[in-house]
């Protein structure tokens, strides 16, 4: 898998940063600080037995959240920077997403601060719903909690590293999809959303779980850039169909066109 590093204020993939210490360097007493970054793991699935709380205290099992496309967010409630812009971001998109939340997909964020607490959870939720103002049906992101070992299992299976420093974290910005099954199928980098890019990665998930025909024909005319972290439309391709299918109509009509044609081979004479 290719693995993504993280830039200070970078455009793909930023981190919340509060100390001075560079990111993988050494620290002064010599010992070796922990990655920090994203390794993609598409393909992989994140294990779906770990249980989490969600923002009312209740115990749920990860396979009882992710029963179709589902976008996780990994972040920290008590986060002041790009957590909370990420957050932000995903909440002002959801409500353009022609899909049907709670049918089609669902959204999940994740706290990789096993110090936070369901009550904290519930503030964020009321904070991000508030920013919806009511454009997205309640019940269909779901705030979590959990313990240290449950979350570095998921963290680990997505290839997210982060590292804690006093009371904040240096940590990737990245949120990603999965199908039904728990198979990671996209990533999405940074803060900002595009409705056509969470669009097309929720219909991938699908497709990879039931392969509808919609999603077919969708992921046909688009395609992923990863230098650009979007979906582009690929014109070339679109094209070459589009010529393809008209040359073939046409020497269709001057085969069989011709035959019923008045005056033509195919009419009988009398």
């Amino acid at each position: 898998m290719v693995p993504v590093l993280v830039l200070l204020l970078g455009s793909t993939a930023l981190a919340h940063v509060e100390g001075t210490q560079p990111l993988g360097s050494f620290s002064s007493a010599g010992a070796k600080v922990q990655p920090v970054g994203l390794n993609e793991k598409l393909g992989a699935r994140i294990p779906l037995d770990l249980t989490f709380r969600d923002e009312t205290g209740r115990e749920l099992r990860l396979s009882e959240l992710v029963t179709g496309p589902t976008i996780i967010l990994p972040v920290y409630y008590s986060c002041t920077n790009v957590c909370n812009y990420l957050q932000e971001g995903l909440a002002r998109v959801l409500p353009e997403i022609k899909l049907v939340p709670g049918k089609d997909y669902r959204v999940l964020s994740v706290s990789f601060d096993e110090r936070e607490t369901p009550e904290r959870a519930a503030r964020s939720k009321r904070m991000y719903e508030t920013v919806m103002r009511g454009k997205f049906p309640a019940g269909n992101w779901t705030f979590l909690t959990g313990e240290a070992a449950n979350i570095r299992r998921l963290t680990e299976a997505a290839g997210f590293q982060f590292q804690r420093q006093g009371n904040d974290f240096v940590h990737p910005v990245v949120s990603f999809v999965v199908a039904g099954d728990g198979m990671i199928v996209r990533y999405l980098y940074g803060t900002q959303f595009l409705a056509k890019d969470v669009t097309l990665a929720l219909m991938e998930a699908r497709q990879g779980r039931v392969g509808a025909t919609i999603s077919k024909m969708v992921s046909y005319c688009f395609s992923f850039d990863p230098k650009s972290k979007s979906y582009e439309f690929n014109l070339l391709r679109v094209s070459a169909t589009v010529i393809i299918v008209c040359v073939l109509a046409f020497a269709a009509f001057l085969v069989f066109g011709g035959k019923n044609a008045p005056g033509g081979k195919g009419q009988e004479k009398k």
